[in-house]
Order: structure tokens, then C-alpha cells, then sequence
């Protein structure tokens, strides 16, 4: 399997350790830098554990593997990326016939920023001016303008466009998966207290009173989070 984007690492090593053949792709992305070191520690130790990934460092836009691997996943990855069609298209023809590339990111029509727990005004710009402060002296990210640099304002609507140009691809979008997110604010601490109080407070008094299951009638274009999986149904050179 593929990890596209796999950061320090640990989660490729942990699914060796499994038993699973895993390549880990990983190009150390704008204001991720920090990764870095942990990520090396992380590869040290897999060593003398026997559980090392193989290493792909390049950016995504850049991967030239066709018809290799049996599955390909990220997590919180796809809203850094520079660009969302090429990734797509690149990731989902390394798959062999048959297989998937299951990610999850925000979904930038819903009008929020998770990164910055902040509110979003239409596009990147406006979001920008508006909450300048907020985004680049905040001290919940370690490099914000980085990060807020590499956010690329995905949305649902970039990969159906995806799936419209692009042969040889089915795209499905899991619409329960918003009510996990939200059921994992009250069993999670680390993950609640990454959100503001307020939203925090919010989403535990929706679970409180179980109104957070009607959450998957919301239809996909307009959730918060995206959850998709692209199959790969044709081994066709992709135009």
C-alpha cells in the first residue's frame, strides 16, 4: 500500500509491523518542516525494529509509479497539496485495476478553517485579510505561515471535476463520516481540544442529544469534512 503524505512516518511503520508492504511518500511540505527530525528518529527506530518503510521522498505531483499498489490513503493531506487533479490523477494511476485511494481533508465550501479554527469569508484572500492576526501569530501551529501558505481551499467540487475529465476513475464520497468526527469529540480529548471551545462546546451538546446522526442527510458538497474514495476501473493510459 501507499501513504501519500506520510509526515513523521509512524503510521506506515505501524502497519508494517502488521504485516503490511508499505511505501511511505513523503516530500516534507511547506510548514511542515518540523516533521523532519521526528521523522528520521522515527525511521532510526523502524530499523532496528525491522518495520522501516520503503522511503518515496518527492512530491506527490511527482509520482511515477503506474499499476503498482493495491491501496493508497492520506490523512489531512489533499488541502496541502499544490495541485488537487494532478495528485489525483498521479496517486490514482499508481493503483492497480480494482484498487482505491481512500483520503480524508476539510472541505473548504463548508465555511470553516480547521487548521486555524477560524471561520472562512468566501475565498483564501478575504479569509486572510480579515483574520491576519489570527492566522500568523497564532501559537497553535508551529510554522502558520507555512501552513497557511500550502492550504490549497479544496472542496468537493474540485474532484467530481476530476472524475468528469479523467477516464478510468470512480469517485465515491462517504456521507457518514461527518458523524464519527463529530462522535469523536467526546472520546478523544487530544482531537476536542485541537477545535475552538465554543465549537467544542457545540458539537458535545449535538451528541448530547444524538442530533448529530442526522448528519449524514447532509449532502457532501456542503460537510465540513470530505471522506472519498477513488477506484481505479480501467488500466488505460488516463488522458
Amino acid at each position: 500500500m501507499l501513504e501519500v503524505g506520510a509526515g513523521a512516518m509512524i503510521l506506515s511503520c505501524q502497519l508494517i509491523r502488521e504485516g503490511f508492504s508499505v511505501s511511505a511518500l513523503e516530500p516534507t511540505g511547506t510548514g511542515f518542516s518540523h516533521f523532519e527530525r521526528l521523522r528520521c528518529l522515527v525511521l532510526e527506530c523502524a530499523s532496528t525494529l525491522n518495520c522501516k518503510p520503503s522511503y518515496i521522498q518527492t512530491a506527490a505531483e511527482d509520482l511515477d509509479s503506474k499499476s503498482i499498489f493495491d491501496f493508497a490513503f492520506s490523512v489531512n493531506v489533499m488541502e496541502h497539496v499544490n495541485d488537487v487533479g494532478n495528485v489525483l490523477e498521479r496517486v490514482g494511476t499508481s493503483l492497480k485495476l480494482g484498487a482505491k485511494y481512500r483520503f480524508t481533508c476539510p472541505n473548504y465550501y463548508f465555511p470553516y478553517e480547521p487548521h486555524f479554527n477560524i471561520p472562512t469569508l468566501f475565498s483564501k484572500k478575504l479569509t486572510e485579510k480579515f483574520f491576519n492576526r489570527r492566522i500568523f501569530e497564532s501559537s497553535d501551529v508551529l510554522d502558520p505561515v507555512g501552513v497557511w501558505d500550502s492550504l490549497n481551499w479544496i472542496n468537493v467540487t474540485q474532484i467530481k471535476k476530476f472524475q468528469k475529465r479523467t477516464e478510468g476513475f470512480e469517485v465515491q464520497f462517504n456521507r457518514s463520516f461527518l458523524v464519527s468526527i463529530i462522535e469523536r469529540i467526546g472520546t478523544d480529548r487530544e482531537f476536542a481540544l485541537r477545535r475552538s471551545p465554543l465549537m467544542r462546546g457545540f458539537l458535545l451538546w449535538i451528541v448530547k442529544l444524538h442530533l448529530h446522526k442526522i448528519a449524514v442527510l447532509i449532502p457532501v458538497i456542503t460537510q465540513p469534512v470530505i471522506d472519498c474514495a477513488i477506484t481505479r476501473i480501467s488500466i488505460e493510459e488516463v488522458s
